[in-house]
C-alpha cells in the first residue's frame, strides 16, 4: 500500500488524504458507506462492535487493534458494502483515507501494483478470518461448557 501512496501518479490531496484523530474519537461508524479504504500511518485504532444483549443493553467490545500500516474498510472497497463495525482511535492517529474510485482507476492502469495490492488484501483477510475462527470456536466451547454439555456426551 505504501508503494501506491508514494507513486507519482497517485497524488496526495488529489487521490488520497491524511486525517488525524484524537484518542477515543470515532474514525468510522458501523453502517456508513464511506467509499474509502483506510491505512493507519501512526497510532492505534480499535475495531469495536455494537452487540445488543437479551436485556436490550448494548455493549461495545473491542475485537482487534490496528497499528501502523494496518488497513481497514477493505470489505467496502471490495464489494461496496456498508461498514460492519466502528473504528475508534485508541491513541492519537494519523490515517490515510484513500478514495475507492481513485484507487480502482490507479490499480487498473498499473496492474503490477494491482497484483501486489490484491495479494496483500487476500493475506490480510485470511489472517483476520483465522483470528475470527479462533475466537468463534473459543466462544462456542465456552458456551457448551457453560451449558454443561459434558453430562450429555457419555
Amino acid at each position: 500500500m505504501l508503494a501506491i501512496l508514494g507513486h507519482p501518479a497517485f497524488r496526495k490531496d488529489e487521490h488520497w488524504q491524511t486525517r488525524t484523530f484524537t484518542a477515543e474519537q470515532t474514525i468510522l461508524k458501523e453502517g456508513d458507506n464511506t467509499s474509502s479504504l483506510y491505512l493507519v500511518l501512526n497510532g492505534c485504532a480499535r475495531v469495536v462492535a455494537n452487540i445488543t444483549l437479551k436485556s436490550e443493553k448494548t455493549i461495545h467490545p473491542g475485537f482487534n487493534d490496528l497499528t501502523q500500516y494496518d488497513i481497514f474498510g477493505e470489505l467496502s472497497f471490495i464489494n461496496n458494502q456498508r461498514h460492519s463495525t466502528n473504528i475508534t482511535a485508541v491513541t492519537d492517529c494519523e490515517i490515510a483515507v484513500i478514495e475507492n474510485k481513485h484507487l480502482e482507476k490507479f490499480l487498473n492502469s498499473h496492474p503490477e501494483h494491482g497484483l501486489a495490492f490484491y495479494k496483500e488484501i487476500a493475506k490480510t483477510l485470511a489472517l483476520r478470518l483465522n483470528a475470527t475462527n479462533t475466537k468463534a470456536f473459543s466462544l462456542l466451547a465456552w458456551g457448551l461448557n457453560h451449558q454443561g454439555i459434558d453430562k450429555h456426551l457419555d
